[in-house]
């Protein structure tokens, strides 16, 4: 069964070498690494070309084009039926392809969905991989993968019709995915098929990637999700949109009527104390449960003006 990996790059320097280091080092090796470049101008190709040098199997494509283009791009070109797929920013696990590719032995597997893990340094990173990302601990039945860890027969890229191609969209996996469902195809899920993603060293460029996120959710249109179902992400868009209406409201009904301002004080404290509680859950980490509240409140903001910006703009 032979595999090709498939990526697509952009002004990557500093994140290119770890993830090629790591596909490199695969246990089962892949039989080509296809890279597109969607028109870098630092060093990425640079790189890139470094470690073509000494790998033959490593193909790059130059074409200045959109991410979602860059990944239809990559799989036009690859010369093998099971392709598997990663991005820049992430480091694969020794077993990661072989893990993530081992279900096509069964012939009714259509699509297999890997897993990455948020790694940071600092507790408000670990803090921002929680909110940023899907926590493994809740991987699941209905788990559907990202294309930081996913792999797929050709042939059904083929039928879903590729990502969609429009403009720099935050959302084209998760269409990806929900047209495959739509079709029928049949997901296989691996906790142990995974990558580690590199959590953003900023908190200003978490809370901007969340934002942005949620600008390409609304703009996707998905409401019902045959899995998520009242999960989808824009109704728990949705869903907080409503929890700060009810705060907004107590407030200013609070000014005729202390009960309800008081009401929604303590509403307001309950949340701050969720936020906080959820985080430390998952690390059992005082100092990195503080980031919670911090971080549950400024996602929120963005998460809401970016949904406003891709419904506005649709």
């Amino acid at each position: 069964m032979k595999v090709s990996i498939c990526i697509t790059v952009f002004n990557a320097e500093k994140l290119i070498a770890p993830l090629l280091q790591s596909l490199l080092a695969q246990i089962k090796k892949a039989d080509e690494i296809v890279i597109v470049d969607g028109g870098s101008t630092d060093k990425t190709v640079e790189i890139i070309k470094h470690f073509q040098r000494k790998h033959k199997e490593i193909k790059i494509l130059l074409d200045n084009c959109f991410r979602a283009r860059g990944r239809n791009l990559a799989v036009e070109i690859a010369q093998y039926p099971i392709i598997a797929m990663t991005d820049a920013g992430c480091v694969a696990r020794k077993a990661w392809l072989k893990r993530i590719t081992g279900p096509f032995v069964h012939p009714e597997v259509d699509i297999v969905a890997g897993v990455y893990e948020s790694v940071g340094d600092t507790p408000m990173q670990k803090a921002l991989g929680l909110f940023l990302g899907y926590p493994i601990s809740k991987f699941g039945v209905n788990f559907l993968p990202t294309a930081r860890s996913i792999a797929f027969r050709k042939e059904a890229w083929e039928k879903v019709g590729g990502f969609p191609e429009k403009e720099q969209n935050s959302a084209e996996d998760t269409e990806f995915n929900y047209k495959a469902i739509k079709l029928g195809l049949k997901y296989s899920r691996v906790k142990d098929a995974a990558v580690e993603w590199g959590i953003p060293r900023t908190l200003r460029e978490g809370i901007e990637t969340m934002g942005d996120y949620a600008k390409w959710d609304a703009r996707s249109a998905i409401w019902w999700h045959p899995t998520q179902k009242l999960s989808s992400h824009n109704i728990r868009i949705l869903s907080i949109f409503l929890r700060y209406l009810v705060g907004l409201s107590l407030l200013v009904l609070g000014f005729s009527s202390p009960p309800l301002f008081l009401i929604g004080a303590f509403g307001f404290i309950i949340y701050l104390i969720w936020a906080f509680r959820k985080v430390f859950i998952e690390f059992q980490n005082f100092r990195v449960a503080v980031w919670g509240p911090v971080i549950q409140i400024l996602s929120d903001i963005a998460i809401m003006a970016g949904f406003i910006r891709g419904t506005i703009r649709k």
